[in-house]
């Protein structure tokens, strides 16, 4: 990127934030603070309005700001949503772009707003995605639950617990949100259980504003989740199946840690992480016949012991 092209961008991302540290803005654009200070200067002696010095961050004069456009802050926080999807289902290419664009959008809104949505973007993670998600057609529990966040107020959940096999009334005080295996969850301390639990979206079959305030400290969405996966015992397995029969895999792959695969003659060289090999040895052995364990061994071992256990009482 040029010189001129990257003071125009700078301009763009200075817009985007109340307050924009000067190593945010050499992160982005992998230069040293000696010439963002320098890129700033630029700005400053062309007439644009800054705010604040080398060390402190800076801010645009409120009321300057790019030509209008109109965005409602749903609007906003669909963009908000959308980029972390695109960050993970898309490549880094349109990634960029779509970065890009936000910041755009962003810059042309009013500084209480860029407020709202910079708390709601660390409260939103998208995990192994693969799919569009799945969300309830009566209800978009999605807007509501970041409004909640922004704004600390409790939610009460009309919500199907699966296991019981029940519906249950919960306040929850939400924490994040993120996107796992095909569906939404929630990241949220139940006040009846008195515990952090993950609610997924498609269970949830009415989801409302309440009017109690969060008042307990919580950690971070992403502090949570790093606790979370840290303590999952996962493994890795490596496939070698015939692409005839890996087209009928479908969906199953996913819920199974399926996270990539490549080409190899008439094979496809699939990887995975699941958490139960047990679960995995028994998926395997439906397509196995068309398939063959590159790694680990202790899955080989697994198939062999329940096919003998099935061989014997035939």
């Amino acid at each position: 990127m040029n010189r001129i092209d990257r003071i125009a961008a700078i301009l763009i991302q200075l817009q985007s934030r109340r307050i924009t540290k000067a190593q945010l803005i050499a992160d982005r654009f992998s230069i040293s603070l000696r010439t963002v200070y320098r890129d700033i200067r630029t700005l400053e002696e062309a007439g644009v309005p800054i705010i604040g010095e080398a060390g402190a961050g800076y801010s645009l004069a409120d009321g300057y700001r790019l030509p209008p456009i109109s965005f409602t802050l749903d609007e906003a926080t669909a963009f908000i949503t959308a980029e972390k999807l695109v960050e993970k289902l898309t490549d880094q290419d349109n990634s960029s772009s779509f970065k890009s664009a936000m910041y755009k959008i962003r810059a042309v809104l009013r500084n209480t707003d860029k407020d709202y949505l910079t708390g709601i973007d660390e409260n939103i993670e998208v995990l192994r995605a693969r799919f569009l998600p799945k969300l309830p057609e009566q209800i978009n529990p999605m807007q509501i639950i970041l409004k909640a966040i922004a704004i600390r107020r409790v939610i009460g959940l009309n919500y199907f617990s699966y296991y019981r096999q029940t519906h249950t009334e919960r306040c929850v005080e939400p924490v994040g949100v993120f996107y796992l295996d095909n569906y939404w969850h929630l990241i949220g301390w139940c006040r009846l259980q008195k515990d952090y639990r993950d609610f997924r979206f498609d269970r949830m079959l009415d989801v409302q504003l309440a009017e109690d305030s969060i008042l307990r400290d919580h950690p971070s969405l992403k502090d949570y989740l790093a606790n979370v996966y840290q303590e999952r015992n996962l493994h890795r397995v490596v496939l070698r199946v015939h692409k005839e029969a890996a087209l009928h895999l479908g969906e199953q792959k996913y819920y199974h840690g399926y996270i990539g695969e490549t080409a190899i003659g008439d094979e496809l060289e699939m990887s995975f992480l699941t958490s139960s090999l047990e679960g995995f040895a028994r998926w395997y052995m439906m397509f196995g016949d068309y398939a063959s364990i590159a790694e680990p061994e202790s899955l080989v071992e697994k198939v062999k012991g329940i096919a003998k256990k099935f061989f014997e009482k035939l």
